[in-house]
């Protein structure tokens, strides 16, 4: 019998990849937070780093797509400790109330997984912690890799990752996912408008623009009509109108660029948007349903056209 030739894994301290918290690991991160997304199980995408929240910084703001709620994350390349759970709690209770808390260090201590337990036992399903274990590790001579080690998360979560099989679909949820999988699938394939890979059964789907303050949304609204989004959500209702007006300065001639008036809309709370409308319902025939799709993606691609170069330039201001 031949004796395989193994080699030897071994773990490695955080440090020797990230000397420094703030310099090193926080911008990693944010420009790899799919793989963080990967291990929670959400699709993540980047909003802010060092997102002030009143006298404090938070290391990364995101939002989950799928879920369209905010995403706080805080890091520690050491143990954890009291005050880190604090700052995230003042964070949380800063939120608009439908939040994701993600707690990354290099060690939980058992009383603050237990916080995290015990919070998740006491708060709803719109708002769920989670407490991740930052390991790296190396074969031999290999590069370094990262691995995102989950020791807390919310009880129907887990219910979730032991048995999926059990959630059986709604008919509806599950005509949302097949159509927005078929609209990123083409759009990623064949026009590279997305890295999105993973459609959610839910009756919209949003799309980064490139620049934290702008997303695309495509949604099915009231089962009567469809409609495409330039969401404009900074955080502060006058900068969102501030950004809207700036746009609106163009208004003649992005609607030319675009090849028909668009319906630029205040909205009665924070964000703003810029959208256009087209009548359809989830519940329409295959047939329907396709041109549905083929209209998302023409206007899509439309508004990345018309207004890419204008956000390019509002996000440098």
């Amino acid at each position: 019998m031949t004796t395989p030739n193994l080699a030897k894994i071994e773990r490695v301290d955080l440090r020797e990849a990230w000397p420094n918290e703030a310099n090193d690991f926080t911008p990693w991160l944010a420009k790899n937070i799919s793989e963080l997304g990967e291990a929670l199980d959400l699709n993540l995408q980047l909003q802010q780093e060092e997102s002030p929240v009143g006298r404090f910084s938070l290391d990364i703001l995101a939002m989950d797509i799928d879920g369209n709620r905010q995403v706080i994350i805080e890091n520690q390349l050491e143990a954890t400790n009291h005050t880190h759970l604090g700052q995230l709690l003042t964070y949380a209770s800063n939120s608009n109330g439908n939040v994701v808390v993600v707690w990354l260090a290099r060690e939980f201590k058992d009383e603050h997984r237990q916080a995290l337990d015990w919070l998740n036992q006491r708060t709803g399903e719109d708002t769920q912690f989670f407490g991740v274990v930052v390991e790296l590790w190396r074969i031999e001579d290999s590069k370094l890799a990262p691995h995102f080690n989950l020791v807390a998360a919310p009880n129907e979560w887990r219910k979730r990752a032991r048995d999926t099989s059990s959630v059986i679909p709604s008919e509806r949820s599950e005509r949302y996912r097949n159509f927005f999988q078929s609209l990123i699938d083409i759009l990623r394939e064949e026009h590279r408008f997305t890295g999105s890979r993973k459609a959610g059964a839910n009756s919209l789907h949003i799309f980064s623009s490139g620049y934290r303050q702008f997303r695309y949304w495509a949604n099915f609204i009231d089962n009567r009509q469809v409609r495409i989004d330039l969401r404009i959500e900074v955080g502060d209702r006058e900068q969102n109108l501030a950004l809207l007006e700036s746009l609106e300065q163009e208004k003649e001639q992005i609607e030319i660029e675009f090849g028909q008036p668009l319906d630029w809309d205040r909205m009665e709370y924070r964000a703003c948007r810029v959208a256009v409308t087209h009548s359809g319902s989830i519940d329409d025939n295959e047939e329907t349903l396709e041109g549905i799709r083929a209209w998302m993606i023409q206007n899509l691609l439309k508004f990345r056209d018309v207004f890419g170069p204008r956000l390019a330039e509002l996000a440098r201001v």
